[in-house]
């Protein structure tokens, strides 16, 4: 009896963690003032770009924390998969659909997590663009934003303890402070009337 009452109560964390990291991904700002598409694609970026600092955070925390982290990231999968069949894709198409949002995620991860590392914002300006607004020749000035908000979410997050992560003090920065002041046309409206 005592196992499982941890155990659900561990589920219960690794929930709330997860909530945690839709809604700073699910914050009107990085869609209204950074640009980000608010399609499927733009969320899931979202909330691959904030899970990305959770799991950099927690690297090299212990055992226990690892398997806190594995299991905020099947969570994430888990609730993809749901989207996924919500918007009606077939049963036999999700899985295929979730092995390329699994390759989309290492991938992203390893760029992200390199270049913070690093303190690169251009290198992350840079990976942001390919992967967040890869139709747009020009990224709009939210990909280096995001950058720089990322860096600082990574700063904050660090002087953080662990026990504060674990128990869904996630210490994402202001996404507002690092927000663009203009966001360039991307549109390509023609406002000279021709």
């Amino acid at each position: 009896m005592l196992f499982g009452l941890f155990r659900r109560k561990s589920r219960e964390a690794e929930h709330k963690v997860y909530c945690e990291i839709v809604a700073q991904a699910r914050q009107p700002v990085f869609y209204q003032d950074y640009g980000v598409p608010d399609t499927l694609d733009g969320r899931f970026d979202m909330i691959v770009l904030h899970s990305v600092l959770l799991f950099r955070r927690l690297r090299g925390e212990g055992e226990k924390v690892a398997y806190f982290a594995q299991n905020v990231f099947d969570l994430f999968f888990k609730d993809m998969d749901a989207s996924l069949r919500e918007l009606g894709v077939s049963d036999v198409r999700v899985p295929k659909k979730i092995k390329a949002m699994g390759e989309a995620f290492y991938g992203r991860a390893d760029s992200y997590m390199t270049a913070i590392e690093a303190s690169d914002v251009e290198a992350l300006g840079a990976a942001i663009a390919r992967n967040v607004f890869p139709d747009l020749d020009n990224a709009p000035d939210g990909a280096l934003a995001l950058a720089r908000y990322m860096i600082a979410s990574a700063g904050s997050m660090d002087a953080l303890e662990t026990q504060a992560i674990l128990a869904a003090n996630l210490g994402f920065a202001d996404a507002e402070a690092f927000a663009p002041q203009e966001l360039p046309d991307v549109q390509g409206d023609n406002t000279n009337g021709q």
